[in-house]
């Protein structure tokens, strides 16, 4: 069943996601879809903000009456250093991707992500990551995300990379103080990062590596093996370079279009405070990423 046509009034709650390029994004794509879908009066939009603007873009998003805010890259570990007042998820995983505008005026930072990737770990693979040995691949601020929140889920062991030595050890550190689990750093040499990829049950990759569907990816199916799960935090595109190499080597690999989904779901409903329509921003990213004929 289709949605109702979206209409636009003097009434209508704005809410929109910000990033620094933002170009990619697909969450209006599931927003408006899940709006439209439960009869709301709101519309979503993105905006390309630049970090040094987030701070007064946000204290003027909300005087000019946004319902909330997603961000995304470069932008989460911002909003955490300019925001005050963190939700515990916001302050565990030291990054912000959704911001709450509260009655008093306030400004109330979550993060979503790492509920989203649990989500669609269990989706993607019918697993979840405890005792799970994981092979990450990027330690931004997503990377960083799913780190912490596999650590606190009982992960076995986390093999770090990233090509900024000092990031990989920062957040090792940091795992290894707080919730305790096994995390090393791979040096970044090539060899390094193939053995420690095929050692690992769960490989995540996090980089913006594959945001432009002619990027190589970092790994070659050399560094997979079959039985394997590897998840892409990219979603626009239905096979990733990255998913390609390890289908390739007989790994079983899944884009990002599940995280990016259910960490939506997420921010909805601390926004609006009802539940998301799964369902229809499901549709909505699989016939914008996949087409109408070929869902899933």
């Amino acid at each position: 069943m289709e949605a109702p046509p979206l209409k636009l009034s003097g009434h209508t709650k704005p809410f929109a996601v910000l990033g620094h390029p933002i170009g990619h994004t697909l969450s209006p794509v599931m927003h408006n879809r899940s709006f439209r879908s439960l009869g709301l009066d709101a519309i979503y939009l993105a905006f390309d903000v630049h970090p040094d603007r987030l701070m007064p873009v946000l204290a003027g998003m909300r005087d000019m009456g946004f319902g909330g805010v997603n961000l995304t890259i470069p932008l989460k570990e911002v909003a955490f250093r300019g925001l005050t007042d963190l939700a515990e998820t916001a302050a565990r995983l030291r990054a912000v991707n959704t911001v709450q505008f509260l009655a008093n005026g306030g400004l109330r930072g979550h993060s979503t992500d790492g509920a989203g990737f649990l989500a669609a770990v269990r989706e993607a693979f019918d697993a979840t990551v405890a005792g799970r040995s994981i092979f990450l691949l990027g330690c931004g601020g997503a990377g960083r995300a799913v780190a912490i929140t596999c650590a606190m889920q009982g992960a076995a062991r986390i093999v770090l990379a990233d090509a900024d030595a000092e990031r990989v050890q920062r957040l090792a550190q940091e795992l290894a103080e707080g919730p305790g689990c096994a995390a090393r750093g791979c040096p970044p040499d090539s060899g390094a990062w193939r053995r420690a990829c095929g050692e690992a049950d769960l490989v995540v990759q996090a980089t913006p590596v594959g945001m432009k569907e002619d990027d190589a990816p970092l790994l070659g199916p050399d560094a997979f093996r079959p039985g394997q799960m590897a998840y892409d935090l990219v979603y626009m595109y239905p096979q990733t370079g990255f998913m390609r190499a390890a289908r390739q080597a007989g790994a079983v690999a899944a884009n990002g279009l599940g995280m990016l989904l259910h960490q939506g779901a997420a921010s909805f409903a601390i926004w609006t405070g009802r539940q998301a329509d799964v369902t229809a921003m499901r549709a909505a990213l699989e016939e914008t990423v996949y087409g109408r004929d070929k869902r899933g």
